[in-house]
């Protein structure tokens, strides 16, 4: 019997050789591809480098240096603290060489001018081609500060203490001096907690007493600021204001309103009769005790209203202001 034999087909694997042949001519052509590529990229980037320094100088000179961009006018609104030349002084903006608009920094403007005392808040803007926009918010002064044992002795000049009605203390402005020159004075006692400190508020419990009776006082007469020369507390209980004739009135911390007009009819009794009055306690509410001056005879009776009419109310302040008695 003949065996089966059987073929079997072995299939061989590949193998593939690389091989890398380098020669001088071979090594030269690669170099001068990467150097073409190289100086292919260096001329794109040229190109956009170019492109972008033509650009920034176009902006440049379209917005920094072009000359109808150049500030010409600060547009400031009309107040009594500052002008146009105070705006650029504070902000540094010189004026012999204007800068163009895109060159200043309005929130550096407005930063520093909200840093001044006397201006509580401040606005600007540029309006092309060449106007510097400000708009400045100015404190509206109530009253003098004194403060005698901390060395704040002179008021109504320029420099010395205002105080506005948030009680923020700032010096006064030389522009703000003849128009605050009437104003009354609060004499405020010295304080180690809350020291007075200008460009800042006041925490002193005096000062909002002496705002209080202030205010009762233009309540019942417009004209109270001009007859008012000072209001200081004197003790935990009461206030003393001291009229620009002389006369020392003591109010208590409340209930001013009465007190006030008790005052005025007193004022308005001496008035008519021709006398002085050097103290009066209006505390009670009867029987109010004064004291003359210059050894006068002090009147039998005082009839003293806490109810006037408008037309009183006017007779007593043309009295108050336009009286020999009245006038310092």
């Amino acid at each position: 019997m003949k065996r089966k034999t059987y073929k079997h087909r072995s299939l061989s694997s590949q193998s593939v050789l690389h091989v890398r042949v380098m020669s001088p001519r071979i090594a030269w052509f690669n170099f001068l591809k990467v150097v073409g590529m190289f100086i292919k990229i260096a001329c794109v980037l040229a190109v956009l480098g170019a492109a972008g320094w033509g650009v920034w100088r176009g902006i440049n000179y379209a917005f920094y240096t072009n000359p109808d961009f150049r500030l010409k006018i600060i547009d400031l609104n009309t107040n009594p603290v500052i002008d146009e030349l105070g705006v650029a002084t504070t902000s540094c903006i010189d004026l012999s060489a204007p800068p163009s608009l895109f060159d200043i920094d309005v929130k550096e403007v407005c930063q520093k001018l909200k840093a001044l005392p006397a201006i509580s808040d401040a606005h600007a803007e540029r309006h092309l081609p060449g106007t510097l926009l400000v708009r400045v918010t100015t404190r509206t002064p109530r009253a003098w500060i004194r403060c005698p044992a901390t060395g704040l002795k002179e008021t109504r000049h320029a420099g010395c203490l205002l105080v506005d009605s948030d009680g923020i203390a700032y010096p006064c402005p030389q522009s703000q001096e003849e128009a605050a020159a009437t104003l009354p004075i609060f004499e405020l006692p010295a304080s180690t907690e809350h020291p007075i400190v200008p460009g800042s508020k006041i925490q002193l419990t005096e000062l909002e007493n002496c705002f209080h009776l202030l205010e009762s006082a233009h309540q019942a007469d417009a004209d109270a600021p001009h007859w008012i020369e000072s209001i200081r507390q004197v003790n935990d209980w009461s206030l003393c204001l001291l009229t620009r004739q002389g006369t020392k009135a003591t109010f208590g911390l409340g209930d001013h309103g009465r007190q006030i007009e008790s005052l005025r009819a007193a004022l308005d009794h001496a008035g008519e009769k021709g006398y002085l009055i050097d103290t009066i306690n209006l505390i009670p509410k009867n029987n109010i005790p004064i004291t003359l001056r210059d050894g006068g005879s002090p009147p039998k009776a005082v009839t003293v209203s806490t109810t006037a009419s408008a037309t009183g109310s006017e007779n007593h302040r043309n009295r108050d202001l336009n009286h020999p008695l009245n006038r310092n």
